[in-house]
């Protein structure tokens, strides 16, 4: 951890707002940060602070008292931080309500036209060569930001499956990534990427998933870089993903500090395509996140009453 995290899970500072929302890096997580964020003040006249972090300081943080609220914890990428906090120490709720959710590796119908249909064809170098945009013989591949823990999962599984040695593993934000998906799209190129849905993508692009081995968790041994140095060398996962979902995560304590809010984070209840709607809001029209919230948040009034009753 750095010394500027330390500081900032060390207390609230004084003056600070009533919770603080720990924001993620990526466009729904930011929405539903704001959406929680706004309604909160609304309902309850509680002042919330949307701070952007990484999740395993947000789930310090959760521990520590610094952080109250994570929009959007998703399974199984973080089952061993729900191992650690919800289920040994405690210390953290998820709440009931899960978004369902899938990743794995997609492609643009373009990639699929030209025989790339299964995540075995991307051992084969004479296939992934449709993928080259240096000329250094490997095709490319965007595994998602890197601070996910998707993106050292897929690392992993490209190792497993073998096509990290045909394939450059690229890791960048994911703004930059979605670029790259709608420049080849623009241009009719082939473009292969690491994916997950709810997601934007889908509504913008004809997307297609590669077909994989249905998950076996026998097959699945996953150690983050946060468990162990040796990580790669000590996991392996050639198979597909297991069925995700997402949850909001709120510190246990709310529930004596703030019942109220406690209770309406279990009763929040996004739909996948709700989810989608705010990806495009803020990755495709560039809707600032927070006037996003307000107006979200003006036209679900009842619903967002449900929450709070």
């Amino acid at each position: 951890m750095t010394a500027a995290a330390a500081v900032f899970l060390a207390a609230p500072t004084a003056g600070a707002a009533d919770l603080v929302i720990a924001m993620p890096n990526w466009f729904s997580g930011q929405a539903g940060a704001n959406i929680i964020k706004v309604a909160l003040k609304k309902e309850f006249s509680i002042e919330a602070d949307a701070v952007e972090m990484g999740t395993l300081i947000a789930f310090a943080g959760l521990e520590s008292g610094a952080v109250d609220i994570h929009p959007e914890v998703w399974l199984p990428n973080l089952d061993n931080l729900v191992e650690k906090y919800v289920k040994d120490a405690g210390t953290v709720a998820l709440s009931p309500i899960g978004v369902a959710a899938w990743q794995g590796i997609c492609e643009t119908r373009a990639a699929q036209e030209n025989g790339i249909k299964d995540i075995s064809d991307l051992n084969d170098p004479q296939k992934t060569a449709i993928f080259d945009t240096d000329g250094d013989g490997k095709g490319e591949i965007w595994i998602g930001a890197p601070a996910w823990s998707s993106t050292a999962i897929e690392r992993i599984r490209a190792n497993s499956y073998g096509y990290g040695k045909t394939m450059t593993l690229l890791e960048m934000p994911e703004d930059v990534g979605m670029a790259a998906v709608d420049a080849a799209e623009a241009t009719g190129r082939p473009i292969i990427f690491g994916c997950y849905a709810p997601h934007a993508v889908f509504k913008l692009h004809d997307i297609v998933r590669l077909t994989e081995p249905p998950y076996d968790p026998a097959k699945w041994n996953i150690v983050l870089p946060s468990e162990d140095p040796l990580w790669e060398q000590k996991s392996s996962a050639a198979v597909g993903w297991d069925t995700a979902r997402y949850h909001i995560a709120y510190a246990t304590s709310l529930r004596e500090r703030h019942p109220e809010v406690a209770r309406f984070l279990d009763r929040v209840d996004f739909t996948p395509e709700e989810a989608t709607e705010m990806s495009y809001a803020l990755q495709v029209e560039r809707q600032d996140p927070y006037e996003f919230a307000e107006q979200w948040v003006a036209g679900h009034e009842a619903r967002v009453k449900g929450w709070a009753r």
